[in-house]
């Protein structure tokens, strides 16, 4: 095997072993039920600025700029949408984003 493909593999082996470690994390933290407003959406910034409800114990009401673990949902979201995700404590990116019922 060559030098250059075994730094890919090796390569390869650590970033999925980061992503379950960052997966793995966030196990372990309080998850809450976001929902809310889609107010703007910015694609060249992979975010979304929503107006969520209160989520009882984590915070109040209010119009954000939110990161997005998966910024393919921007592909189907736009301004109006009503949108459901979860959250985690100290963690500001939505999970899971999808459109309301």
């Amino acid at each position: 095997m060559t030098r250059s493909i075994l730094n890919r593999i090796l390569a390869g082996v650590a970033m999925c072993l980061l992503f379950a470690a960052f997966a793995n994390a966030q196990q372990g933290k309080k998850s809450y039920v976001f929902k809310g407003t889609v107010e703007s959406v910015d694609a060249n910034a992979k975010k979304l600025t929503v107006k969520n409800e209160k989520i009882e114990g984590w915070m109040d009401a209010m119009s954000m700029k939110y990161e997005l673990d998966n910024p393919d949902v921007l592909k189907e979201i736009k301004p109006g949408d009503h949108i459901e995700a979860t959250v985690y404590d100290g963690d500001y990116v939505l999970h899971k984003v999808h459109k309301a019922k």
